[in-house]
Parts: C-alpha cells; sequence; structure tokens
C-alpha cells in the first residue's frame, strides 16, 4: 500500500519544493520507491517530463531527487501566467487553452478528476508518495475550491508538515495563524513544523520553539539552516528575485574575480531561467539579470531568454528602449554577441504572427530584425527532450523544446543546430539560427548551456576574442547528484526522521503531541 505525506507551508517561497525534494532524495537513500506530486503548480519554469509532457521544473528536480524518471502525473495541472489574470492551463502535459482566473476556477471540478487519476497512476508504482502543497493552505479565498492543499491531503490520506520561513519574519505568527483559519479536521491532520532557512544559533531559538509546540499541541520535527552553498534548481520567481539581489553584492564583493560579463534581459513574464543556472555558476562570469537599458552598460554578451508572453515582452522591451541601447551596443562592442532563447530567439527576427492569439491578442508584431526570419505561433504546442549537435563547434547538445512557435528562415542566415533525437525517436531537425558574422544567434532549445562541452567552447571562444588567456572553467565537475546528497544530508541532520516515519506509518487524524 502506498504511503504520503505531504508538504504545505505558510505562504509561496518558504521552501516547500526544497523539503519536498530532500524528503524524495532521504527516502531514496534509504532504500524506498519515492515519487514527488504536486497536484497543482503556477511556475513558468517548465520542463518536458520523460514521456513528453510539460510540468513544472520543481517536480522533475524532485523526480531527479527520487533518482526515478519524470511523468506528467508528478504535477498534472501547470498554470502558466501569461497576462496578470489569465494563465495557460496545462492538464497531465497538454495544454487545454488560456483561462481567466474565474474560468479555471469553474473548471476545477472537473479538473479534479485529472488530478485523482494522476496520483493513482503515481501510487500504482510507488512506496512512498512526497506531496507538495501549493502557497497556504489557509488561503480563505480559494478554500471551497482547493485541489492542491488540505483536499488532495484527505485524498491521500497522508500527514501534513507545515514549513514556515523563519529568514521572512514572523514565522511563529504565521504557523500559529495558518492553523487558526483551518477547521478542525484540516488542523488535525497537520502533524508538525518544520522551520526553514534558520541564521544563528539555535539555541537562542529554543524558548520560541517550546512556545509553538505548547500552543498548538504540534512537534516541531527541526529547524534547517540557511545555506548558500547547495545548487538546487528552482522554479519560483521569488528566487530569482533574490539571486539577483544576491548576486549584486557578490559583485561589489568580487570585482577583481570578474572576467566575463553577461546580461539576461528580465522580461516581465521571463520563463525557463533555469537555463541560465550553469553559466551563474561559472566563476569566471558575472551574470546578471537586468531591466533597465543602463544596466547593458559593458555587457559582452547579451541573452534575451524565454518568455510565456512574446508579443507582450517584445512591447515591453521596446517600451523600455532596451532595442535601441542593444543597437548602440553592437555598434560600439563590436566583439559583444546576442543570443535568442526560445521567445527571445523569436524576438530576435523580422516578425511575430500570433493568429491564433495563443499569447496575445496583439495579433502581428515587429521583431528587433536582427536576423533574417519571421515566426508564427500555431495552435498546437511543441515539447520534446532532445539530444543533437551544434553546427558550428560541432559539439554534443541536449535540453528540451516547449514552444508555439514555427520559425522560418532565410537563406542569409544559417540554422545553428540540429536535433539528432526527440524524445527517444531519431529524427534530423535543423533548430535555431546563427548570423554570417556569428554575432547574433538563437534556438528553441532550453537548457542548452547545461552541455559542458558547449558551454565550454561558448565561453572561451568569446574570452580569447576579448583576449582574456589562462582562464579556467569551474563547473565542468558540477555534480547534480552530491548536490542533492548534500541537501539530503543537511534536512537529516536537522530534523526528527524518526517521527517522519512516523507520521508516513500513521497518517491518522489524531496529533501526535
Amino acid at each position: 500500500m502506498t504511503k504520503a505525506i505531504q508538504i504545505c507551508g505558510t505562504g509561496s517561497g518558504v521552501g516547500k519544493s526544497i523539503i519536498t525534494a530532500a524528503l524524495c532524495r532521504i527516502f531514496y537513500q534509504d532504500g524506498y520507491k519515492v515519487a514527488p506530486f504536486k497536484a497543482q503548480n503556477m511556475a513558468l519554469n517548465s520542463y518536458v517530463a520523460s514521456d513528453g509532457g510539460e510540468i513544472g521544473r520543481a517536480q522533475a528536480e524532485q523526480a531527479y531527487a527520487a533518482n526515478i524518471a519524470s511523468s506528467v502525473h508528478m504535477n498534472p495541472i501547470l498554470l502558466k501566467p501569461t497576462a496578470d489574470r489569465r494563465a495557460q492551463v496545462i492538464v497531465q502535459g497538454t495544454s487545454i487553452g488560456n483561462m481567466s482566473a474565474v474560468e479555471y476556477a469553474r473548471r476545477k471540478k472537473s479538473l479534479l478528476k485529472k488530478v485523482h487519476q494522476s496520483y493513482e497512476t503515481i501510487a500504482q508504482k510507488y512506496k512512498f508518495i512526497v506531496i507538495e502543497g501549493a502557497g497556504s493552505p489557509a488561503e480563505i479565498n480559494l478554500k471551497a475550491h482547493d485541489i492542491v492543499n488540505m483536499k488532495m491531503a484527505e485524498y491521500a490520506d497522508a500527514g501534513v508538515i507545515l514549513v514556515g520561513d523563519i529568514d521572512k519574519g514572523g514565522v511563529f505568527a504565521s504557523l500559529v495563524g495558518t492553523l487558526e483559519l483551518l477547521d478542525k479536521n484540516e488542523r488535525d491532520r497537520i502533524k508538525g513544523f518544520i522551520i526553514n532557512k534558520f541564521r544563528g544559533d539555535k539555541r537562542l531559538l529554543q524558548g520560541g520553539l517550546r512556545f509553538l509546540e505548547k500552543r498548538t499541541g504540534k512537534k516541531v520535527l527541526g529547524v534547517i539552516p540557511y545555506y548558500n552553498d547547495i545548487k538546487i534548481g528552482e522554479e519560483d520567481s521569488v528566487s530569482l528575485e533574490c539571486r539577483m539581489q544576491n548576486a549584486e553584492c557578490g559583485m561589489r564583493k568580487n570585482k577583481k574575480l570578474t572576467k566575463l560579463n553577461i546580461s539576461v534581459v528580465h522580461l516581465p513574464h521571463i520563463s525557463n531561467f533555469t537555463d541560465f543556472d550553469a553559466l551563474e555558476k561559472e566563476h569566471s562570469i558575472k551574470l546578471r539579470y537586468i531591466k533597465t537599458p543602463q544596466e547593458l552598460e559593458g555587457a559582452d554578451v547579451i541573452i534575451i531568454p524565454g518568455t510565456k508572453n512574446t508579443i507582450g515582452d517584445l512591447t515591453w522591451f521596446k517600451q523600455t528602449e532596451l532595442d535601441k541601447k542593444i543597437t548602440s551596443s553592437i555598434i560600439h562592442r563590436p566583439l559583444s554577441i546576442v543570443v535568442g532563447i526560445c521567445g527571445g530567439f523569436q524576438m530576435l527576427g523580422e516578425s511575430i504572427d500570433d493568429p491564433y492569439s495563443i499569447e496575445s491578442s496583439a495579433g502581428k508584431i515587429k521583431g528587433l530584425g536582427l536576423l533574417d526570419m519571421t515566426t508564427t505561433l500555431a495552435k498546437n504546442k511543441q515539447t520534446y527532450q532532445i539530444k543533437g549537435k551544434d553546427l558550428l563547434s560541432k559539439t554534443n547538445i541536449y535540453g528540451y523544446e516547449i514552444h508555439h512557435g514555427n520559425t522560418k528562415i532565410s537563406d542569409s542566415i544559417k540554422p545553428r543546430f540540429l536535433i539528432t533525437n526527440r524524445t527517444g525517436k531519431a529524427v534530423r531537425i535543423l533548430d535555431g539560427a546563427i548570423s554570417s558574422d556569428k554575432r547574433f544567434w538563437g534556438t528553441y532549445i532550453h537548457g542548452i548551456f547545461d552541455s559542458k562541452e558547449f558551454r565550454k567552447k561558448f565561453i572561451l571562444e568569446i574570452m580569447q576574442a576579448k583576449g582574456l588567456t589562462n582562464t579556467k572553467l569551474d563547473c565542468a565537475s558540477f555534480n547534480r547528484d552530491k548536490e542533492f546528497n548534500k541537501l539530503a544530508d543537511l534536512v537529516r541532520k536537522n530534523i526528527d526522521i524518526k517521527y517522519l516515519y512516523k507520521i508516513l506509518n500513521n497518517p491518522g487524524k489524531e496529533p501526535y503531541v
């Protein structure tokens, strides 16, 4: 019989995804077949699962932590915001269209069947399931049609651990307040707390922990220290904002270490910013996310990333005059290059046409005109895991495609990549484009910089052109498993693992404390 435990939080960005990944790795290390599950996720960082559909990036990372192939059933509903009040709704890996919040709420009852279907599909294969909640389970305006928090825990008969982020401040009030807003059956299902991101001496926290346990009757399973030396991919835009702040601080402290300046345009609807994690880890690179033309000053590489609203973000791009700044940078910095990924690749062309209003009602829009090509957005989305070759450096590459666009390039430019495998099927498909002077190129392939040899060639060629020699690249030795093991060790050492297993084996409604 499959057993489940659920990780809920006092709000977004408190660490639910990371704790879920840590538990997946801990249970795997302890010899159990374990899988992650999140009924509904709202994220612009997505991934193509092993079975070919689209899921939240966090569930793909959690599957890796559990040492299993990812599946669309691990995240049956994915919401990708396209505007302030609309989102693309992806069900079991396939888009069913864009909806307003009201439209989506009306569909939830029917979608709940898909959620349960996916959960049962996972439950047939694995001994343990670690379920991740979304936001807070105490959102009063959402509880009536909840399909991801306490209603999911009830369906799976899972004990719930509530996570709070002490680094945000007010952790005791948020934990107690969350319980107070739940009904009795929901409170009974919550078996304990984890306090996350603690800085300092834990002895100073003991009085607060004793108060929390006495006030609520729930056990504090542990306190996880704040860390910044474990590299796990994240999907939340909140984490990107924190990284931007940390990067600025790090640059002020380490100016002497900076050699290559890479600027990623922080588009309003930026998606899949994990595409640049591998570049960010290189100590020889200064990577920044920028929003203004002034911040582009001195950039050796300008990257326009993926977006969930290409036309809307291209309009913003022009309104901020970033397009003019790029043109100026190209003229005054003859060694600088411009790269576009997915939506950013489409922006580099002459025009983008959205005849079916897939991402916008604006229809057709003029592009940046840096590559002689045109893009039309089709109704059906293409989602594939891919392998291939860089036609310029002759290195092997891998990654994944998630796009509606079909791009036609002119004879004046050449494709950049050859895709040889799509989700396990041998193919020969040309991808992307590169200008004759090699200063502008783009691709539909997300995760392209994760390919070590390609990344190495890309960086070294630019550095050599700048006259930088004896450059050491640090990330070639990056070990993803090592990072997950570090995360698991940190969590294992700082929580009551025996109590955790007790919750798994006794998910009944009575509190343990």
